[in-house]
């Protein structure tokens, strides 16, 4: 619930005190009650501030500061204010909610002026009954209205919340119990796998590799690491994984890849299992290379099951132990290792991500100074909505490494291309043009690594794609001069953008961010909302060169002088 940027940065601004802070933040940031947010956040920060249009309704709002934020509450409003049953209050809500035009100008006569007993119908106080003036009456229908078209019901929301929470909690005092868990919960995703070890490279948690001798089916805790889940192989089934531990439980550790064959049962073991532990790293604890392993597998299988097939004969039937009749020393030929690139392909054949390393590795601090985002942020634009910095039609600037492309010849008889673009987050999809086609067709191989740079589009219901306008090969040397880290000791400076309201900001917001993308740097954005008078401090990935004089030019054209401030951090 809390993990999408977005929702991190309205946490940061909320400043949560009491669960009922965390509770009406899930239910607020959806599509529709997104507009709430910088209220919601201002009154919060401001509780002896908070207005409200009739005292009647304090009792009803107070615990979301002022906002209508649950469906809960237009029925309470609905009870209290229009002396509603609580059935008649409930069906209120359903129309609303449809927009059931005639059944809620019916219900807006007797809110506000109420209705005599008949046909069996109690009667219904009405809004003037209960001390409320018409004008204030009609102003509060208005804001039912308005909000039922996206209020949460609030069990709902108190549920994810608390969930949320106590996986924070988890996180915050178990993190290595708590990552290891939620790895294992979504090992059938491999983007999402890719995420998570990200994260975990982020907390300072080691990923330790899969090991025949050490890993069981899921993640599991390993001398304060993570161990690599075998059930996250390709391939390798749980029979087999389960054979695996339980033959090393009872004979022993594997000493060999031979001991390994002589010990697990071949009837659930397979060739192409044991080329998927072999590709994904599964016996480099044995002090082999991967490269041999592959050259002699099948051919020191088929030798084992020989064996065993002759004392299963009675050739050594008068031994209690037959295995100890079997070689267990691997015949190992004398081949180099594959190159890196080579086993960085295995792995992400095998386990649908990069462990050992990753082909972006040397290229991680370029892409943070030419990239724009990442492909974690773009999956979020679909759940994120109206809070989220990217949109569809957002420009963005993408690096990472082509891992597939599928050319396609169009009506015109013109070539354009689809391409699948992975960084160290995901991946997304690229639709190139003919006419970009032409200029970048020369870069546009698998393997190769890019900068892209393009348009989102999410406006299908398929995961956000990247229409592409530029293809460039990405240098281990920055193409454009770095930004400088400032002096220490030096004040920094914060860049204030000031919007009129909430719908100017929106209708600025593609073109503001381009803007800031472009000059990225060290120095923190803060949008001023000068109707709300709200602050918003735009995510780390957004700051930006202060000392940038274009940038000021080109913000200063956009919005106005007068819109556009530089102050000394205190």
């Amino acid at each position: 619930q809390f993990e999408s940027s977005g929702m991190r940065a309205f946490l940061s601004e909320l400043k949560p005190s009491e669960f009922e802070n965390l509770s009406a933040a899930n239910a607020l940031y959806r599509p529709g009650p997104m507009g709430q947010i910088p209220v919601y956040i201002k009154n919060k920060l401001n509780p002896d501030k908070v207005t409200y249009l009739h005292p009647k309704l304090e009792p009803i709002l107070n615990v979301t500061y002022g906002c209508m934020v649950y469906q809960e509450q237009v029925m309470q409003i609905a009870r209290d204010i229009g002396g509603f049953t609580m059935g008649r209050s409930d069906s209120l809500r359903r129309a609303m909610g449809k927009k059931k035009m005639d059944v809620m100008l019916k219900e807006r006569q007797n809110f506000i002026y109420g209705r005599k007993a008949e046909n069996g119908e109690p009667a219904i106080a009405g809004a003037i009954n209960n001390g409320v003036d018409e004008k204030t009456a009609n102003e509060i229908y208005d804001l039912m209205v308005e909000f039922a078209k996206y209020a949460f019901p609030k069990a709902h929301s108190v549920a994810y919340a608390a969930l949320a929470y106590e996986t924070a909690w988890l996180k915050t005092y178990y993190p290595v119990e708590f990552m290891a868990a939620l790895i294992s919960s979504i090992m059938g995703s491999s983007g999402t796998v890719s995420l998570y070890i990200r994260e975990c490279k982020r907390l300072g948690i080691e990923i330790l590799p899969p090991d025949i001798n050490e890993s069981r089916d899921k993640f599991t805790v390993e001398n304060n690491k993570i161990r690599f889940g075998l059930a996250a192989v390709k391939n390798v089934g749980t029979n087999v994984i389960q054979e695996i531990v339980k033959a090393r439980e009872k004979k022993g550790k594997f000493i060999s890849f031979a001991d390994f064959c002589t010990k697990v049962d071949p009837i659930v073991l397979n060739k192409r299992q044991v080329e998927s532990l072999i590709k994904c790293g599964a016996f480099d604890s044995l002090k082999v290379k991967r490269s041999q392993l592959m050259a002699i597998y099948e051919k020191t299988i088929d030798s084992v099951l020989a064996q065993k097939k002759k004392n299963i004969e009675g050739q050594f039937s008068l031994f209690d132990s037959m295995e100890a009749h079997i070689q267990v020393a691997d015949e190992l030929p004398d081949l180099p290792e594959y190159h890196e690139k080579a086993i960085l392909s295995m792995e992400k054949e095998m386990m649908g991500v990069y462990l050992s390393g990753h082909p972006l590795s040397e290229y991680e601090s370029l892409l943070e100074k030419l990239a724009t985002t990442n492909t974690s942020e773009i999956s979020e634009i679909r759940d994120a909505g109206e809070a989220t910095v990217l949109y569809d039609g957002s420009r963005v600037v993408l690096g990472g490494i082509i891992i597939k492309k599928q050319n396609k010849i169009t009506k015109n008889n013109n070539m354009m291309a689809f391409i699948t673009l992975e960084d160290l987050y995901g991946t997304v999809e690229g639709i190139i043009f003919p006419k970009i086609y032409d200029e970048c067709k020369d870069i546009l191989y698998e393997d190769n690594i890019v900068l892209v740079e393009g348009a989102i589009d999410a406006s299908e219901e398929d995961s956000p794609k990247l229409i592409v306008n530029k293809v460039t090969e990405l240098k281990k040397e920055p193409s454009r001069e770095p930004v400088q880290n400032k002096p220490q000791g030096k004040p920094q400076n914060k860049l204030y953008i000031k919007v009129r309201d909430l719908e100017s900001y929106k209708n600025i917001k593609k073109d503001l961010f381009y803007c800031i993308c472009s000059h990225r740097g060290q120095d923190p954005v803060i949008i001023y909302n000068e109707k709300d008078r709200t602050n918003m401090v735009l995510p780390d990935k957004y700051r930006v060169n202060i000392e940038d004089k274009i940038l000021i030019q080109d913000l200063k054209v956009l919005l106005g002088e007068e819109n556009i401030a530089v102050k000394n951090r205190c």
